[in-house]
């Protein structure tokens, strides 16, 4: 299956990144920094964290499939085609005729930061059963990557525990984005305990800050709070710090590209997507350090690009946007010596004639 943005070549077809999880529409204020209450109005996109993963994967070029359960609606219909036009497979989804599709309102804060209200009681993709499952689709995963949304309630959880199961034995490498959303849980106390259930099971694992502080109950950021959830199965761990890049253990820190900042949502997945989508071609990047930074400078771009728009669906980068964006950050790094010496020099001659009118 060819990307909508780019053709996979015959030897990438082998190569697929299956997502499993939900997949929902989001509904964002028109207007930025204000409350739910205060939108004038709202636009309509389409969401959820594995679902945006999956669609980030193909719209790189490469091969991606969600796994998942919608209602059978307009909206459910409606994401199974957007997933269709952008070259996700979707075989792995169905359609419940006793639940909706899931909603989600999510504001815009003055900062580009995000707050959620959910409409899922149950929502269709709560209800997907072990038995549903297309064995086959999440056999042919070569990455199975997850978040812990589908975690939260039964039948999904067992659904869940079962395809990481058997993804682990049929060899995919397993990668793990918590995604926390604590409105949907019961209580923090739940949602600590459930994503760290199924911890020591994930190769590639990636939180941003507020996970970090949240799943290890420290106000500290830093390399003592994120080892502390290393474990020996581990091959990458990743901390997102927003504007300030990311850090990766063992360990390092990649910078951030810079840009104004619309909307947040979905670029987490954009980050995640473009790092498995490099990961399937060539797993020795787990391994070479100087491979895993330039990968993830290729997924810093990706995840600053969506974050220049609303939605996440929409927003996500093709993988020239992305290599235009990092080869503007080179040049305007090349400038800047420049710049700076042409400014010590104005400054000198400055201060030079300065000197010269009050000694003559």
């Amino acid at each position: 299956m060819a990307a909508k943005n780019g053709a996979v070549s015959p030897a990438g077809s082998a190569r697929m990144i299956v997502s499993f999880g939900e997949m929902l529409i989001d509904f964002v204020p028109t207007v930025s920094g204000v409350s739910l209450a205060e939108a004038p109005g709202f636009l309509k996109a389409p969401g959820g964290a594995p679902a945006n993963v999956a669609v980030a994967v193909a719209r790189l070029g490469g091969r991606a499939a969600f796994v998942g359960k919608l209602g059978d609606d307009e909206f459910g219909q409606m994401l199974a085609g957007i997933l269709k036009e952008n070259g996700v497979s979707g075989d792995g989804i169905l359609f419940d005729k006793g639940a909706r599709t899931a909603l989600a309102f999510v504001t815009l804060l003055a900062d580009g930061d995000r707050e959620f209200m959910f409409y899922r009681n149950p929502s269709a993709d709560m209800l997907l059963t072990p038995e549903e499952l297309n064995l086959d689709q999440i056999r042919s995963a070569k990455i199975f990557h997850y978040g812990s949304i589908s975690l939260i309630a039964e039948p999904c959880r067992s659904a869940h525990l079962k395809a990481m199961q058997v993804a682990r034995e049929s060899g995919a490498l397993l990668s793990y984005d918590p995604n926390l959303r604590l409105p949907l849980w019961p209580s923090p106390e739940e949602a600590r305990k459930r994503i760290l259930s199924i911890w020591d099971q994930a190769e590639v694992i990636k939180v941003n800050d507020v996970e970090l502080e949240f799943l290890t109950e420290s106000n500290e950021i830093d390399d003592e709070a994120a080892m502390s959830l290393w474990h020996p199965n581990l091959k990458l761990l990743l901390v997102t710090l927003g504007e300030k890049g990311c850090r990766y253990y063992t360990k390092g820190a990649v910078d951030a590209f810079h840009v104004k900042v619309v909307d947040t949502t979905g670029a987490g997945d954009s980050f995640v997507g473009a790092l498995l989508c490099k990961i399937v071609y060539d797993r020795s990047v787990l391994e070479n350090e100087g491979k895993l930074r330039e990968v993830l400078k290729f997924a810093n771009a990706c995840g600053a690009i969506t974050a220049t728009k609303k939605g996440a669906i929409p927003a996500l980068p093709t993988e020239s946007e992305a290599l235009a964006l990092i080869a503007g950050e080179v040049r305007s790094r090349r400038r800047r010596p420049l710049f700076i010496s042409l400014t010590l020099l104005c400054i000198c001659l400055f201060l030079f004639f300065i000197i010269l009118y009050f000694k003559f």
